[in-house]
C-alpha cells in the first residue's frame, strides 16, 4: 500500500487528527527501534520504523488516544 492511503487509512482511526498520529507514529517507531515486537504480519525488513508504526496504526494494532 502506498503511504498517501496508508497515512489517510491511519489519520481515519485517529478521528483525522494530525497532530495525534504524528505523535504517535513517532512514539511507536522509536519503541520499535529500541527494540519492541513488531505487530505487522508481513515481513518488514528494509522497512524504516516510521513506515512500520504508521501501518501498525492504519491496521488498528495500535489504538492511539489523547492520554498516550
Amino acid at each position: 500500500m502506498r503511504t498517501e492511503q496508508l497515512t489517510a487509512k491511519a489519520l481515519e482511526k485517529v478521528n483525522y487528527d494530525k497532530y495525534l498520529l504524528a505523535n504517535g507514529v513517532g512514539k511507536r517507531a522509536e519503541k520499535i527501534a529500541n527494540g519492541a515486537e513488531v505487530l505487522l504480519d508481513i515481513d518488514t525488513t528494509g522497512m524504516k520504523y516510521t513506515d512500520i508504526a504508521l501501518q501498525e496504526i492504519a491496521e488498528g494494532k495500535i489504538i492511539l488516544s489523547l492520554e498516550s
